[in-house]
């Protein structure tokens, strides 16, 4: 049955339905990893989809663009990279990997953005992703059902482990499309998805 994809001129959505589209085709021998857990190969494939996204939405940006906020109240490219960055990171933790990252104080407990702060380089960022990625995917793909089920203490509410790889997923493909579209508000060409 062919994928059928409603789209209404936004990055945000046509990143989360490209998404689909590619899951759609996933072919599970193409996968470059097997996880030991069965509920993580659709995780496992949007993670490295989204490893190499991140990468391509950021892709020619110049630094003196990366704070640009137009007017507007909406977070920058900066602070975009910089929380997903972070997200891994924490999301690391949950499996004893313990590494610092340049986004440790600027985004500590979800912190939001900072009007006058002076944000890490995009640079710095990419490096951070390419470090704590590939670790990560070891760790999730190795993951058991039993570990997938430890339960994560979050303020106001407790979900499991498996719960904060869900929404990881689901916030990373909102942030790369939130990118996306800051590309072509700030005059560069669109994003290269293939």
């Amino acid at each position: 049955m062919p994928l059928k994809i409603d789209f209404y001129g936004n990055a945000v959505q046509l990143h989360l339905a490209l998404t689909l589209f590619y899951f759609h085709q996933l072919n599970i021998n193409d996968m470059k990893t097997t996880p030991t857990s069965s509920r993580m190969y659709g995780f496992i494939v949007l993670y490295e989809m989204h490893t190499d996204f991140l990468l391509r939405a950021l892709d020619g940006i110049a630094e003196k663009d990366k704070q640009k906020r137009l007017d507007t109240n909406a977070n920058h490219i900066a602070w975009i990279t910089g929380s997903i960055v972070q997200g891994r990171y924490f999301l690391a933790k949950s499996f004893g990997i313990n590494l610092p990252s340049i986004t440790d104080e600027l985004f500590a407990n979800n912190k939001g953005i900072v009007d006058d702060a002076d944000y890490p380089s995009l640079e710095a960022l990419i490096r951070d992703w390419k470090s704590i990625s590939p670790q990560l995917q070891d760790a999730l793909t190795q993951a058991t059902d039993e570990k997938l089920e430890e339960k994560l203490s979050m303020p106001g509410m407790e979900i499991t482990l498996f719960e904060m790889i869900g929404f990881t997923t689901y916030r990373e493909a909102n942030c790369i499309g939130q990118i996306a579209l800051w590309r072509r508000l700030l005059g560069y060409a669109g994003m290269n998805y293939m």
